[in-house]
């Protein structure tokens, strides 16, 4: 992740932390998620997190959950970086991702969203700029997009795409790409480069037929 002087540093991360509980919805470091936020407790939380460092937790619900209560173990604190307020009593963000954690306790708030106690410790390398990694897989990345695009009757802007890095590209398509609940978690959750690029491929070739002389990395 690349880190400008807003962000807090490692050590500075909270020992509380707002959490947006949402099915499908993640943020990964660097990445970025537009949210628009009109529910009462979640203004609140807005409110909140505004006056402090601007630090708010995306996390999915258990999707093994016959409830909608339960959250998975592992989400992603994002900084609000944009902000509008509407006529209509709607306020619109934009959350870039800084770390993930773990949730170790839920504490109780009277603002009606909820709250917990992080636990950083496993995701200290979010802070650690990935950009240049694995641009030697560019090639094959684009190709397996574009005919999981084609699988899917997608269309997307591939010029664009192109100019991304391998794990921008990754991180900001795990987030937006219509995958299970389930796994975006499992992408979410992997901390090592490597392993989430392979896994994100592994999904991508699971809408189509990969030929056996296709190249694997």
């Amino acid at each position: 992740m690349s880190l400008n002087p807003f962000t807090p540093p490692f050590s500075a991360l909270p020992q509380t932390l707002p959490i947006f509980p949402l099915p499908g919805a993640i943020v990964l470091p660097g990445a970025e998620l537009p949210l628009n936020i009109f529910e009462p407790r979640y203004l609140n939380m807005v409110d909140d997190a505004m006056g402090g460092q601007r630090l708010i937790g995306m996390i999915q619900p258990d999707p093994a959950a016959d409830n909608d209560i339960d959250i998975c173990r592992t989400g992603c604190a994002g900084r609000v970086t944009q902000y509008r307020e509407t006529a209509d009593c709607r306020i619109e963000i934009v959350l870039t991702g800084i770390c993930r954690f773990d949730v170790v306790e839920e504490m109780s708030t009277t603002r009606g969203y909820r709250l917990t106690v992080p636990d950083w410790s496993r995701f200290s390398d979010d802070y650690v700029d990935h950009l240049g990694a694995l641009e030697d897989r560019h090639a094959l990345l684009m190709a397996t997009l574009q005919a999981y695009f084609d699988a899917r009757g997608l269309d997307a802007d591939m010029k664009k795409l192109e100019r991304l890095p391998v794990m921008r590209l990754v991180d900001s398509l795990s987030m937006v790409l219509p995958f299970e609940i389930s796994e975006k978690q499992l992408l979410l959750e992997t901390v090592d480069t490597e392993a989430r690029y392979t896994s994100f491929m592994a999904l991508l070739e699971g809408e189509f037929e990969v030929p056996d002389s296709a190249t694997r990395h």
